[in-house]
């Protein structure tokens, strides 16, 4: 009897598959029939289309590197804060201290991160060199991140809270958490971060996608998290 129902059962997947192949095989047929059918003027200008869309996306490239996306780079100033976020859609701004060893950890992630979205910039400030600046975006933990939208600072990722709450944590992880604010272009999966196993003593925080200003923020005094 258990035979028999396995055998019904394979046999229903056996016709899903071959019912999904059969889709796909005739949305490529009727792609291609649909090629087949343009005439030279219509193919012109498709070609024409993607050529100019080509173009605008080099153009937007060349854009953004003028700005200073596509590296990691150290502003000397609170002043020229203001002036990177102004021009920029998007900005990730590490603030950063020295003595503080995550921040090094922080610089070695937001690297490879800055050549992989040009869409942003990736800059850092000292918080010695910033202190009107800290008071005024209240951060209270070293390493913080603040991501900077159209002009406005919408979140923060304070430490490393949100990124298991480990030292190790690989560069897809901070990846996804700046996905989660929409600060970068982000291709993968939102709804869960992009690694499944955490060693032992991690705890891994789920973000949710709002704005999570003043988060980590109780501290009466500035503290580092190394």
């Amino acid at each position: 009897m258990a035979s028999q129902s396995m055998e019904v059962v394979a046999k229903a997947l056996e016709q899903q598959v071959l019912h999904s192949a059969r889709m796909v095989e005739e949305q490529l047929d009727a792609e291609l029939e649909k090629l087949e059918r343009m005439d030279e003027d219509e193919l012109e200008l498709l070609k024409e289309r993607r050529l100019e869309a080509l173009k605008k996306a080099q153009k937007q490239k060349q854009e953004w590197i003028s700005k200073g996306h596509g590296e990691y780079r150290e502003i000397p100033s609170e002043r020229d804060f203001f002036a990177e976020v102004k021009e920029s859609k998007s900005v990730v701004c590490h603030f950063y201290r020295d003595s503080t060893f995550r921040c090094k950890i922080l610089d070695k992630h937001l690297a490879v991160l800055a050549k992989k979205h040009l869409e942003t910039k990736f800059i850092k400030l000292n918080v010695e060199k910033a202190p009107f600046l800290t008071q005024r975006l209240r951060i209270k933990v070293i390493p913080t991140l603040a991501l900077v939208k159209d002009g406005k600072t919408k979140d923060y990722v304070v430490g490393f809270t949100d990124l298991g709450n480990t030292d190790e944590f690989p560069t897809e992880m901070l990846e996804w958490r700046l996905g989660c604010s929409n600060i970068i272009n982000y291709s993968g999966n939102l709804l869960e971060p992009p690694t499944i196993g955490q060693k032992s003593g991690s705890k891994f925080t789920k973000v949710e996608k709002k704005t999570i200003r003043g988060k980590g923020y109780d501290s009466d005094s500035e503290s580092d998290e190394d």
